[in-house]
């Protein structure tokens, strides 16, 4: 073997010292140190990768979106229907699938997937995606409700039992009206609560499981047989619906019979919700959406007439600053009574006077705007997420980082489970070309793959390969899914996210967040 001399040596502690002064390669000393006896010809590859990885700039100036019907405010009131899109039902077509349904969005599944060619082999996956049909939020709900909404054919857990020891009886939750109780619940009158995880929405859960596990496991291979918890771990937030949501889906995949522990943060700070406070962000949503002479403002003056339609059915004051600052409210509501097949709501002083499917129409199409502007069409709202969202970006371009570089143990696949407003800022941060309101069970899969060496390349690589697993960040690529499909990116750092180099994704994320979340905490600084 041929050793290192001294000049070599003081040549090789220069370059050494490069990667120290470059925060986002910090993984490479352990690397260097580790090797104990090196030699050139095989390093100085692999340290050129490292010191090129972030060399040149990275892009991470806002990109509009695509102009569509979506986005279009000039359109939102002269339109029927909602551009195609389903919102009476979780059951979608198989020759339409792919096309938007609140009820229970597009997900991977093994009819539509689409398997890369055998250069690439899959070495890691990551999914994020909304929790499946709920009753609608108690805040939601009419000060009266015209009917009731009862949830007799499923039961809620709640239990707690020792890790070791006493077993605890399997207690449910069974919702009752009080006869003797003078106070009135506001809203809905039945037998659920508002929200939860309804059973339809419980058995949308369960499919989009077993289609998970019917992609990575029955068409890939990749996921194992059995629930192994070394190598697939799964997340919620601290609203038990997303732990309702993840039940359901892992026994989708795994049927399992064993308890599985849920990762959950402390809801002060949560990052996959998020939760954790961040002024700066919170003030660049708001101030987005009180600027005068926007599109935002244009839709306030349009839909106000609607609103107060609305509201003498609803029996909602006008003077309900809530209700009338968006349509979230009246969205949630409409939307959740279609999805389980429950009719529209009639006046109580005068059942004739009734919200028509023209009107529920019109708030799902002012509904889709709102999303987009607040999370893509305002130039406001890249910063705004990034911020908001930055802690869980810079756990996901780790979780990418580690497996690059050997350093996640034996995990192979992470699952979380959280809300609209989880994925609407993910999406964000990507800048997908076109914005919509992520529906029920809404989806976005990272998946990392190593490209596979053909002939007469393994001698040219050897310097930057580590084994199976281990291969220098060149040879790794990321696609990233949402419904199902490949996402199109507004940016041109990004663009279409198919088999992209993994470097260019982690360069933007470290540029927008920092890498471990270095640059959040200044993002979410209220500014003076």
């Amino acid at each position: 073997m041929a050793f290192i001399s001294s000049s070599s040596w003081l040549y090789v502690s220069i370059l050494l010292i490069f990667i120290v002064l470059d925060y986002s390669l910090r993984g490479a000393i352990n690397m260097v140190i580790n090797a104990g006896v090196l030699r050139l010809s095989s390093w100085f590859p692999f340290l050129s990768v490292l010191a090129t990885q972030h060399s040149e700039a990275v892009d991470v100036s806002w990109y509009p979106p695509k102009s569509t019907a979506i986005n279009n405010v000039d359109s939102l009131m002269n339109m029927t229907g909602v551009y195609g899109f389903i919102f009476n039902s979780s059951k979608t077509p198989d020759a339409q699938y792919g096309i938007y349904n609140l009820c229970n969005m597009p997900h991977v599944r093994k009819t539509e997937y689409g398997i890369p060619s055998k250069e690439y082999k899959l070495q890691y996956v990551e999914v994020m995606h909304r929790h499946h049909k709920r009753t609608v939020y108690a805040s939601n709900s009419f000060p009266v409700e015209s009917y009731e909404w009862h949830c007799n054919d499923e039961g809620l857990f709640h239990f707690g039992q020792p890790v070791s020891g006493h077993s605890s009886a399997q207690t449910y939750w069974d919702v009752f009206e009080n006869p003797i109780n003078p106070f009135r619940a506001f809203g809905f009158k039945g037998t659920c609560t508002f929200p939860q995880i309804t059973r339809e929405g419980l058995d949308d859960s369960w499919q989009h499981g077993h289609d998970i596990y019917g992609v990575y496991h029955d068409l890939l291979h990749f996921l194992p047989s059995q629930l192994d918890l070394e190598k697939l771990s799964f997340r919620v937030t601290s609203n038990v619906i997303t732990s309702q949501v993840a039940s359901m889906v892992i026994n989708g995949m795994y049927n399992s019979e064993h308890a599985v522990p849920l990762a959950v943060e402390s809801p002060s700070i949560d990052s996959l919700e998020p939760k954790y406070l961040c002024p700066h962000s919170r003030n660049l949503f708001s101030a987005a959406r009180i600027t005068p002479n926007t599109s935002w403002s244009k839709h306030l003056t349009l839909s106000a007439p609607l609103l107060a339609y609305l509201d003498s059915i609803s029996g909602v004051s006008p003077d309900a600053q809530d209700w009338h600052q968006d349509v979230d409210h009246y969205f949630d509501n409409l939307s959740a009574r279609l999805c389980h097949s429950k009719p529209l709501p009639c006046s109580l002083s005068d059942s004739s006077k009734c919200i028509s499917q023209a009107d529920a129409d019109s708030i799902f199409r002012l509904g889709e705007f709102e999303y987009s502007y607040i999370y893509r069409d305002a130039p406001t709202s890249l910063a705004a997420s990034a911020g908001s969202m930055g802690v869980f970006i810079a756990e996901l371009a780790q979780h990418i980082r580690d497996q690059i570089t050997g350093n996640d143990g034996g995990r192979i696949y992470r699952h979380n489970v959280a809300h609209d407003g989880s994925l609407s800022r993910v999406l964000s941060v990507l800048q997908v070309d076109v914005m919509v309101w992520p529906g029920m069970g809404a989806e976005v899969v990272f998946e990392l793959y190593r490209k596979l060496e053909t002939e007469g390349e393994g001698s040219r690589n050897a310097a930057t390969n580590r084994g199976d697993g281990n291969c220098g960040i060149g040879s790794y690529v990321v696609r990233v899914l949402f419904g199902g499909r490949v996402l199109t990116s507004s940016s041109p750092e990004l663009g279409v996210l198919d088999m992209v180099p993994a470097e260019k994704l982690l360069g933007y994320f470290d540029e927008l967040v920092g890498e471990r979340a270095a640059k959040v905490k200044g993002l979410c600084e209220e500014r003076s």
